[in-house]
């Protein structure tokens, strides 16, 4: 089977004007302008199929944006090949562009003073969507998504959260097979990032939608992303599942342990001293050289436990820790 993206050897580079300061200076740039070149995107390759969900991770200007922008027809690559669903995006939009939706953060598709059913209505004929299924598909996404409160609010009305539910519902209305979304919970409340998280879930399990998801907020990826791919600079580094990032990337662990007695002394041998607070001991352990199991076979057999939890360092630490200290820069 065919992957749905199919990306080879892209290259998007960027041409800066350098300013000359001064009067004079701006006459000499508009008579003789020189210019420099920004790499954007350098010989990124990479495939997805069809129903995954993936997350396109990196720092502020690594390329995910201008990536996504060439995915979906709006920027032409300087060089490269790009197959989406059989088709090139930017030489094939108007076929192209009825079978994928976007999101792009704070812009919204909606016509700013509609109200949100007047905006979601004319999406109908221009998608050349048949009645039955738009009014179908529009049922059922405004109980997901909670729309019957604001459709008839208009757009500049509604706060941020409603607006990009909304935009939701607008990208995936005319059914189609692949979803971008570029920040879709930028600046929400944890309330509207839980419905957007569980409407895109619905989508791809249900309906079997592709996605594409660039975010900063790396709960969006725990909740929905098996796989990653880390951008950096304009290159790939990365691409695997999200257990193999964790297992290559986390190396200390924390085991949590209650004790049902005080202990003078809780310490395993060969292991750091624990961190303690009365009946509670915190063992931070490299969970490459000791499995968990293993570690806590050793505390059962030693002492009198009431309660312990293993817990792996947050994906935002661990995704951290790769930007400040270059691991996978070579």
């Amino acid at each position: 089977m065919s992957p749905i993206i199919s990306v080879q050897h892209l290259y998007k580079r960027f041409k800066i004007l350098q300013r000359r300061p001064g009067l004079g200076g701006a006459l000499v740039n508009l008579l003789s302008p020189r210019y420099s070149e920004v790499s954007a995107v350098q010989d990124v390759s990479f495939e997805l199929e069809e129903g995954e969900v993936v997350g396109y991770l990196g720092p502020n200007g690594a390329g995910k944006s201008t990536t996504i922008k060439v995915l979906t027809g709006l920027l032409v690559p300087t060089s490269g090949e790009v197959h989406i669903n059989g088709k090139v995006p930017w030489l094939e939009r108007e076929r192209y562009v009825r079978e994928i939706g976007a999101i792009f953060g704070y812009r919204s598709t909606l016509w700013w003073d509609l109200p949100v059913i007047d905006s979601l209505e004319l999406l109908q004929p221009m998608y050349r969507i048949p009645a039955e299924r738009f009014r179908s598909n529009l049922r059922e996404f405004s109980r997901l998504l909670d729309l019957d409160s604001f459709l008839n609010t208009p757009v500049r009305s509604l706060s941020l959260g409603q607006r990009m539910r909304a935009d939701l519902c607008a990208a995936l209305i005319h059914e189609p097979r692949l979803l971008f979304l570029d920040e879709p919970t930028i600046g929400l409340d944890v309330i509207a990032k839980e419905h957007i998280r569980q409407f895109i879930l619905h989508v791809n399990r249900q309906r079997g939608v592709t996605v594409l998801l660039t975010t900063h907020d790396l709960a969006d990826v725990e909740r929905l992303c098996e796989r990653v791919m880390i951008l950096d600079r304009g290159r790939l580094l990365f691409d695997g599942s999200l257990t193999m990032l964790n297992h290559r990337f986390e190396s200390t662990w924390t085991l949590h342990v209650d004790f049902e007695v005080e202990y003078e002394d809780v310490s395993l041998p060969g292991m750091d001293p624990p961190v303690r607070q009365g009946l509670h001991a915190e063992y931070h352990f490299d969970h490459r050289q000791v499995t968990s199991a293993e570690l806590i076979t050793r505390l059962l057999e030693k002492f009198r436990i009431r309660d312990l939890e293993v817990r792996r360092p947050p994906l935002e630490e661990t995704i951290r820790r790769i930007y400040r200290e270059k691991l996978l820069i070579n």
